[in-house]
């Protein structure tokens, strides 16, 4: 099964508007790789509020040694996804000091596009996208403004642990993050190749 790895406070602007520090070096968390949905909807969810975290998604197509530095040579394909977020749940379990892998692994809280071969990706260093949430721009990214690029995200995880065929690396999220409601419709739109994938929560 895969590991679904999800880096924080990769975006400065994102790190700013939840009152974070941008950390010296990546901040990772896990997800459960059943928590893993597509676009449409049928996943129930609790009556919390949810926010929507749209974000760079990275598929590992090969094993990886630790200690290995591959870069891009690592991934064979890429997607976009959303990163749910139990926003106050996860606030109450940062104010008691407590984990809050409840706040981000709950059923349906991770929900991914088809992925694409990594050969069709316009420009590596500047990828664009960004999130419509009922028809409005939510959130606009370009992993240009990435803290840590791409690269040296999956080399830090290499240098932590080995990575397999199909482990997932959420990149983390731009700033514009808010609520979303079960059975608004969304769109998460890669501008080079211009792709949308149009769903429903």
């Amino acid at each position: 099964m895969s590991t679904v790895w999800c880096f924080a406070r990769t975006y400065a602007a994102h790190a700013a508007e939840l009152g974070n520090a941008v950390p010296a070096e990546p901040l990772v968390f896990l997800k459960g790789a059943q928590t893993i949905r597509g676009l449409e909807a049928g996943a129930s969810y609790l009556d919390e509020r949810i926010d929507h975290e749209i974000e760079f998604v990275l598929r590992v197509g090969r094993h990886v040694a630790h200690g290995e530095k591959p870069g891009w040579d690592a991934i064979d394909a890429f997607t976009l996804g959303l990163d749910l977020t139990l926003r106050e749940r996860q606030d109450r379990c940062r104010a008691s000091g407590v984990p809050w892998a409840v706040a981000k692994s709950f059923a349906g809280a991770t929900v991914l596009a088809p992925f694409l071969d990594v050969g069709v990706l316009g420009q590596r260093d500047s990828v664009t996208f960004h999130l419509e949430v009922e028809g409005t721009i939510r959130q606009h990214g370009d992993t240009a403004l990435l803290v840590h690029p791409v690269p040296a995200l999956v080399n830090w995880l290499a240098a932590l642990a080995p990575l397999a065929p199909g482990d997932l690396l959420f990149t983390g999220t731009p700033a514009g993050v808010g609520p979303i409601r079960p059975g608004e419709s969304f769109a998460l739109v890669l501008h080079d190749p211009e792709t949308r994938w149009a769903g429903r929560l």
